[in-house]
């Protein structure tokens, strides 16, 4: 698949959710956003910047101080910048990068109605984002950089955009061995946060190349409990992921197995780092 179909399929999609055209799942978002890892009082403070996209908490187990500046990448209604907002307090900076303009149409209508001051979206790509270098305590992102099809330019950016010293902590989908062939050449399942991602070992390598320093990876999920969390069969019928794509399960051979596959093949991690 090329680039730039990549792209502006995940860009159609994300912009329909965001309209209110599309889900990311069937299941409630506040059921999704727990199941992966958000707190009732997270939930609380995100309101309806929550729409059921992702497949971790990103903020989790990170130590965002106030005063800090934030950038999460993908940023999406708001969901995860918000959280950070509370974190960093009035004397910090919340930096939002989405290329979608309907969801950043969104994110700067909830933060209006939040009179989150310190809170700002900006469009832009990660593989190329609109932030000075230098200036970003901490960049976040929930499962928007295996969507990315040059994920070696977006930990570039990530390196370039922190300060010495600065952390980053993503939520993302990796994979532990390779996919079967026809969801690889599924752009479905590329939007979907599956055929996107990286062999784990790659994901690494990439963070490492692009001088990243003291990587951990705190939690993984893996398998079947994973893929029920993104395509759950009650909610969905089997053909939605919660990352946000409709995977075309019926113009498959032998479904069935291919899931099986998928879920022995995916994983989801947190992964921490610092400059």
């Amino acid at each position: 698949m090329k680039n730039e179909t990549i792209t502006a399929a995940v860009q159609d999609h994300y912009a329909a959710v965001a309209r209110g055209e599309a889900s990311a799942c069937g299941a409630p978002v506040d059921e999704v956003a727990r199941s992966v890892g958000y707190t009732d009082e997270e939930l609380a403070l995100a309101g309806d910047a929550n729409l059921g996209l992702g497949c971790g908490n990103p903020l989790a187990l990170t130590r965002i101080q106030p005063g800090m500046t934030v950038l999460d990448l993908g940023s999406g209604a708001g969901f995860d910048a918000f959280l950070a907002w509370n974190r960093v307090g009035p004397t910090g900076h919340v930096i939002g990068v989405d290329m979608t303009d309907d969801m950043l149409a969104l994110a700067r209508q909830n933060a209006e109605k939040r009179g989150a001051t310190n809170v700002e979206f900006r469009k832009g790509m990660i593989e190329d984002l609109p932030v000075e270098s230098g200036t970003v305590d901490y960049v976040i992102s929930n499962c928007v950089i295996n969507l990315s099809p040059d994920k070696p330019a977006v930990f570039g950016e990530i390196a370039r955009v922190l300060k010495p010293g600065g952390h980053f902590a993503v939520s993302d989908i990796v994979l532990l061995k390779t996919l079967p062939e026809p969801v690889m050449r599924d752009i479905s399942a590329y939007v979907g946060c599956i055929s996107g991602a990286s062999l784990l070992t790659d994901y690494l390598n990439t963070a490492l190349a692009a001088g990243l320093r003291n990587l951990s990876i705190p939690q993984i999920a893996h398998g079947s409990e994973l893929v029920k969390m993104l395509a759950p069969d009650n909610a969905c019928n089997g053909s939605t992921s919660c990352c946000g794509s409709t995977i075309s399960a019926n113009s498959l051979k032998n479904p069935d197995s291919l899931v099986r596959a998928v879920a022995e093949a995916v994983a989801s991690i947190k992964l921490h780092g610092r400059k």
